[in-house]
């Protein structure tokens, strides 16, 4: 049985140790990286994403337009800059458009 923490710790302090216990990072991030992409992409650019995913630290981006996946390649480190400035750590590397 888990020992009791007689200590008063705030909510965040608390949820924080229950998503490392349970090994939810991953998780999290990739819903994090997801929600970075539609809030800085905006709608326009969000019409033609059809699908996020992120892998290890790499983030997997599939448009519908080849017009768009080739304009934005011109700015793919910007993008990367912006995604994780938006998520708040260093967690994308590379950015593929597929």
């Amino acid at each position: 049985m888990k020992k009791r923490h007689t200590e008063h710790r705030t909510i965040s302090e608390v949820l924080k140790d229950f998503v490392s216990e349970h090994r939810l990072e991953d998780g999290l991030d990739k819903i994090d990286a997801r929600d970075a992409w539609a809030k800085l992409m905006g709608n326009g650019v969000n019409t033609y994403t059809t699908n996020v995913i992120l892998k290890n630290d790499t983030l997997h981006v599939s448009l519908s337009s080849a017009v768009l996946r080739e304009e934005l390649s011109y700015g793919k480190e910007k993008i990367i800059r912006l995604l994780n400035e938006s998520i708040g750590k260093d967690l994308i590397k590379t950015l593929i458009l597929r």
